[in-house]
């Protein structure tokens, strides 16, 4: 009878601990995001008054508004990959736009596949694990489908159990993003943006067919405001807007010339309003700077979820959070479109490092250059219709450096960098940015066929930086681009012979930049380097200065190699050498084919200049 009675006790404990812990998950709070494509700030709550957004004006009456809130990559694939994981693109390795995959745009060459599988969680794993239900919808509507991902690493689709959040039992909570088209809207007619009134930022001309894109994008809000409107009614309705933290945010600026894809405020600068359970907070401003990766680390610190060490954003509602006054933001590889960028941004200044300063802003990109406004653009300053502001990302390079006073020039017109009443400023925002690309292990300088092999080596990029022989990688990095922009023709030469491949690439890459006739024969003897990147950047080099004819061939045999970046490049080298011979023709005909998306889309561009 006392067994019984003992087992009897320990069934209704067990039960009753059931019961408590069923409790606390039913009281943990509904994580919603609401991520709007290609938008920039101009909404209600940040002053615009050319449209009218009521719903998002409501949410923003109901929680809490970012006056300074930036995503850490202007780019959707780029900043996503940053958002569902936590961590800086740069620091993961996704930071190149459509990278590591395995199918789609962007698919990679198969012997790399295995390296690009996600070395750490991401946020609907870690959910999960804790007894929320993850959904990932496209738009609001339940018939909406599975939404937009666009993760440059390779992932478990089973990590999202549903579509919409509607399928969540009632006794859990969700971790559910929405994902809305917002700014790729601009065929919605429903709006109310009259282009004759629109006010173009300085760096536009006053032009009637961009004033009219302009409106079509204002226009795009209005949709975004409905669908808004529709999700409130979906969680009013099912009795769970009073338990979910809504978060509303864009995956980066306007898709516009120096929007997406650029480190400009129209590019990284964006909304974000925050609802909280209970009305907490509501109404109210805040002004210290977060990033797309503090809502990642927020919304598992609102969720009770254990915040792991690699996540590098903060959770802003922390009560040791530490407010920041400075964001950080990259921009790699848009799509065939080589680039690196870093920016630092303070309330007071901007600070954009340009590490290919020899190409201009507007490189060709099939994605931009099909745009109205880019054709526009070009056919304007073709007529020289465009002032010196409008055509400068038309120059055939751009300073190393830009500083820009954001109090007294907000659109960022006037670069101060070599103003000597402000090179005070410009060291210490360089100082920061540098610090911060080395304690971020930022990837980017490091060319990407030679990462790709690296990652491969290694089992991931994320890898590579944690190696011990790779520790000084980026400061190293840094060094030898400097003796580039400075001209050091002999540093360039002994970085020719380092043992690290990265290094030999822009010693290469340098030389032939500054036009050095007298490395000729260094250049030579590079084209025969182990590695297939240091190659290539050795024959392009030689094209810079006269002697195209020595690299042809080395640029010709490695547009089809297996490592497919390394042939994009090879490919980009082509392009940019200016070799137009019967072999040149042959080869880009045949890379019209090629297995690689960005080879091919180069080698069509290409096609019609032969």
């Amino acid at each position: 009878m006392i067994r019984l009675q003992k087992l009897l006790f320990w069934i209704f404990a067990l039960f009753a601990t059931v019961s408590v812990l069923q409790s606390a998950i039913d009281e943990r709070p509904n994580i919603l995001w609401i991520v709007i494509e290609d938008a920039s700030c101009h909404i209600g709550p940040y002053g615009e008054t050319a449209i009218d957004t009521s719903n998002i004006d409501a949410l923003a009456a109901a929680g809490v508004t970012f006056d300074s809130s930036f995503v850490t990559a202007p780019v959707c694939s780029a900043s996503r990959s940053a958002m569902i994981t936590g961590m800086v693109q740069s620091t993961l390795g996704v930071h190149n736009h459509r990278s590591q995959m395995d199918s789609g745009k962007g698919e990679a060459s198969p012997p790399y596949h295995d390296s690009y599988r996600l070395p750490v969680k991401m946020l609907p794993e870690l959910f999960k694990e804790a007894g929320y239900h993850t959904s990932l919808n496209s738009g609001v509507s339940p018939d909406g489908g599975a939404g937009k991902t666009d993760y440059n690493f390779l992932w478990h689709r089973f990590d999202y159990d549903s579509a919409h959040w509607l399928d969540c039992p009632e006794d859990k909570p969700f971790f559910a993003p929405f994902q809305l088209k917002g700014g790729k809207n601009r065929g919605d007619d429903s709006g109310s943006g009259d282009p004759k009134k629109m006010t173009l930022p300085p760096y536009y001309p006053n032009y009637p067919e961009l004033k009219e894109d302009w409106a079509r994008y204002l226009n795009s809000w209005l949709k975004v405001d409905r669908e808004l409107g529709e999700a409130m009614q979906q969680l009013e309705e099912s009795g769970r807007l009073e338990n979910t933290a809504i978060f509303f945010i864009t995956d980066h600026g306007v898709s516009h010339l120096r929007g997406k894809q650029y480190l400009y405020d129209e590019g990284v600068k964006v909304p974000l309003i925050v609802k909280l359970p209970k009305g907490r907070d509501a109404g109210t401003r805040r002004a210290d700077f977060v990033t797309q990766i503090d809502v990642s680390a927020t919304s598992l610190g609102l969720a009770g979820i254990a915040i792991p060490d690699y996540l590098q954003g903060q959770d802003f509602y922390a009560k040791n959070y530490q407010p920041k006054e400075v964001a950080f933001a990259a921009r790699d590889r848009c799509d065939e479109t080589v680039e690196i960028l870093r920016s630092v941004r303070t309330e007071g200044y901007k600070y954009i490092r340009n590490f290919m300063s020899y190409v201009p802003h507007s490189q060709p990109n099939q994605y931009k250059d099909g745009k109205d406004i880019m054709k526009t653009m070009r056919k304007l300053h073709a007529a020289g219709q465009l002032n010196e502001l409008q055509a400068r990302v038309f120059n055939p390079n751009r300073p190393v450096e830009e500083l820009y006073d954001l109090k007294n020039d907000p659109h960022e017109t006037v670069n101060l960098a070599g103003n000597p009443k402000f090179a005070k400023t410009l060291s210490e925002l360089r100082s920061k940015l540098y610090g911060h690309m080395e304690s971020s292990r930022d990837l980017g300088l490091i060319p990407e066929p030679i990462l790709e092999d690296l990652g491969k080596r290694y089992g991931s990029k994320y890898q590579v930086l944690k190696q011990p022989e790779n520790a000084t990688m980026v400061p190293d990095l840094i060094a030898i681009m400097e003796a580039g922009e400075k001209g050091q023709v002999a540093r360039l030469r002994q970085g020719l012979t380092n043992k690290s491949p990265a290094i030999r690439y822009w010693a290469a890459t340098w030389l032939g930049v500054q036009g050095n006739v007298d490395a000729s024969n260094v250049l030579v003897k590079a084209t025969s380097d182990p590695i297939l990147a240091v190659r290539i950047a050795a024959a392009l080099a030689l094209s810079r200065i006269g002697q195209s004819q020595k690299g042809e061939d080395v640029i010709l045999q490695t547009i089809d190699d297996d490592n497919w970046l390394a042939g994009m490049y090879a490919i980009r080298a082509l392009e940019w050498s200016g070799i137009r011979t019967p072999a040149a023709l042959a080869a880009v005909t045949k890379a019209k084919d090629n297995p690689y998306e960005f080879t091919r889309r180069i080698a069509k561009r290409l096609s019609s200049k032969y």
